[in-house]
């Protein structure tokens, strides 16, 4: 039996949910991505929640309701999904990547305050920090460095829904949850925590960036605000939008999985402390900063000979994965003239790196074969 290291969990409610909208009078445009955005939004303790097509989608959305433009420059993680960085040059704009802390794995505040203070004020307009694996970034720290500094904040949260911190007023900050970053986004491909096919959903605390994301998700066409009206049926293209819209039938699906992310992270951090207890003082994993819930998207160890197990494990229908090829490193990048990027930790972080199976429905049999099989590989 095979082992994929990411496996969606579909369940008879979510197939019950599905057919119930393929019935209804709404396949898309219709009351479920409205349903959808609310519960989410409910669910992080969000203001507000617009659902799109797919997480790159939301991205784009984000940076362009941030008015970024040609030019402007945007720091971020080598170690990440390309599209945390794509967004930025679909609109134009400079990426410029920060290394990342060696034990979290996440973008290292240190090496970004050190590159925003290598350059005058107003060099940079934003910041795009990602929850890696599902480990929260210490956001309450980034937000300072961006207000000191004048810099918005997009939170890359495709990783991390459920996962939270608590800041030092005590306080529990969801990932996503609007109060420290500008804009967060979420992922709901099926090896993500929700699962809706593809789908993605933006949440913000700001009702300006709210409209801002609803005008352009919908090719910039509203019926709000209008300068003049004809009839029942008159809209304007105040924007050049996009269609980014989500579906009903995905919006159905993503409200039955929401309702079973909690247990399913839960059963992620279980999963999590058994491959913890196995190879502690034998193998790195990343570390969990006091008073973080990592929401365990990817249980990431690093060791010598990476590609020996990579191929070892797959002999054995174990099928780990790779996460991420530093994005600098990338030839489209490379030709733009990252090549020369001094990234240390990320890549040796990639030399070593490889994410063991985690999903919520990975059993306790199956999960000891693969601790076996890791542990007999590196101690040989």
């Amino acid at each position: 039996m095979d082992i994929p290291y990411g496996r969606q969990n579909i369940d008879q409610d979510d197939i019950n949910a599905v057919v119930g909208t393929l019935k209804s009078d709404f396949l898309t445009q219709g009351p479920k991505v409205k349903e959808f955005e609310d519960a989410f939004a409910k669910y992080l303790g969000a203001n507000y929640a617009v659902a799109v097509n797919n997480a790159t989608a939301g991205l784009h959305l984000s940076v362009m309701a941030l008015g970024l433009k040609e030019g402007d420059r945007v720091i971020t993680t080598p170690i990440t999904f390309a599209a945390s960085a794509n967004c930025v040059r679909y609109v134009g704009g400079e990426v410029w990547f920060a290394d990342i802390d060696p034990d979290t794995y996440l973008l290292g505040l240190e090496s970004t305050k050190t590159l925003i203070e290598s350059k005058p004020k107003g060099f940079f307009k934003g910041i795009i920090p990602v929850d890696f694996a599902g480990l929260p970034v210490n956001l309450e720290a980034f937000r300072k460095l961006a207000i000191e500094h004048d810099l918005w904040i997009i939170e890359d949260a495709c990783h991390a829904p459920g996962g939270y911190f608590v800041d030092s007023n005590g306080s529990k900050q969801m990932c996503g949850n609007g109060n420290l970053a500008d804009i967060s986004v979420f992922s709901f491909h099926p090896v993500k925590h929700i699962a809706c096919g593809e789908g993605g959903m933006l949440t913000t605390n700001s009702k300006i960036l709210y409209d801002k994301l609803t005008l352009l998700r919908t090719h910039g066409i509203t019926k709000n605000n209008i300068s003049e009206n004809h009839g029942g049926w008159f809209y304007e293209m105040q924007k050049l939008g996009f269609n980014y819209r989500l579906t009903d039938i995905q919006s159905a699906l993503g409200i039955t999985q929401l309702a079973k992310n909690e247990k399913g992270v839960i059963r992620r951090n279980e999963i999590a402390t058994r491959y913890k207890e196995a190879f502690r003082n034998k193998i790195k994993f990343q570390s969990l900063p006091k008073n973080n819930y990592n929401a365990h998207h990817l249980f990431i160890i690093e060791v010598d000979n990476r590609k020996g197990l990579y191929d070892a494990l797959r002999t054995k229908n174990i099928f780990a994965q790779i996460h991420y090829i530093p994005v600098h490193t990338l030839p489209y990048y490379k030709n733009i003239g990252y090549e020369s990027a001094s990234l240390k930790n990320s890549e040796t972080y990639y030399k070593n790196c490889i994410s063991l199976p985690m999903f919520p429905t990975l059993t306790n049999q199956e999960q000891e074969f693969v601790i076996e099989s890791v542990l007999n590989f590196v101690e040989q």
